[in-house]
């Protein structure tokens, strides 16, 4: 059976009485496949699973999507009902931010304001800063995050070490369609012409990985995941195409090492990444 639960104090209550090892999962909602997935490796790993669901508005900018994200509230519950959640915790705006947008926010540092935060300034303020209020509020054991936002992982993980947060980040690989189209809640927003498009994402990523697996130095593979994408059916324009190192750090990339792409299909915004072992090059 799965409580739902709109307040601080709602929530409080219901998680007292969850005895064990407590995973949470993280949501916006709009719930697909792939929070599915990182559904079931909570229950796979942890005594009882609690969701959040909250369209966090302090990640949207001010032309972004906020207003048309989809709120799917009664489907999201029948996901996470099937998927054996125990808590599902969907407060309002007022309920997360009593007494408005926070003063003071989670600074992510350098890597905060590269990649998806050169494009989106600010959006990982706000990311980190509902992050770490849900941590204080589900005190969970294990928090599971998807791969598909990579960045966002690892800078969950950074956090958590950097302020000595009682939880362990567990990544969940990324759930695609057959054709490789990463699987997101905006993926709905696109028009079949532009599904085609979005494969150029994908297509990229697994150019990319061939050439790595080809034994090819960093700048052969970065080279072809661009031709991939360019041989890509028109209508995708690339925000970015990087190949950093595991840990997205700067500096020359070998061994363990991350794709990460963004592009605009039409008015929507999609990203996705692969891991690739590198070869050395002496």
């Amino acid at each position: 059976m799965t409580e739902l639960v709109h307040t601080r104090e709602e929530l409080a209550a219901a998680r007292d009485g969850l005895k064990g090892t407590v995973g949470v999962v993280m949501t916006m909602g709009a719930l697909h496949s792939g929070h599915e997935t990182l559904l079931r490796a909570a229950r796979e790993q942890a005594d009882h699973v609690l969701v959040t669901i909250f369209v966090n508005p302090l990640q949207f900018g001010p032309n972004e999507d906020f207003d048309r994200y989809p709120r799917t509230l009664d489907a999201d519950l029948e996901v996470c009902r099937r998927a054996g959640a125990d808590v599902v915790f969907a407060p309002s705006v007022a309920d997360m931010y009593p007494d408005g947008e926070p003063r003071v926010r989670v600074n992510p540092g350098l890597l905060g304001e590269d990649l998806e935060g050169q494009t989106r300034p600010g959006f990982f303020h706000g990311v980190l800063t509902v992050v770490l209020k849900l941590l204080q509020l589900t005190r969970p054991d294990l928090a599971f995050f998807g791969e598909k936002d990579y960045q966002q992982l690892t800078l969950v993980r950074q956090m958590a070490r950097d302020l000595d947060v009682p939880v362990r980040v567990v990544g969940v690989p990324t759930v695609r369609e057959p054709d490789g189209l990463a699987l997101s809640s905006r993926n709905r927003y696109l028009s079949e012409q532009e599904r085609q498009a979005a494969l150029s994402l994908s297509a990229a990523l697994r150019a990319g990985v061939d050439a790595a697996d080809a034994g090819l130095d960093a700048g052969a593979v970065l080279a072809a995941a661009h031709r991939a994408f360019e041989a890509g059916t028109p209508g995708a324009r690339l925000d970015y195409l990087v190949l950093t190192d595991a840990d997205l750090e700067p500096g020359p990339v070998s061994g363990p090492a991350r794709l990460l792409v963004a592009a605009w299909v039409g008015s929507t915004r999609l990203i996705d990444n692969a891991a690739v072992q590198l070869a050395s090059h002496s």
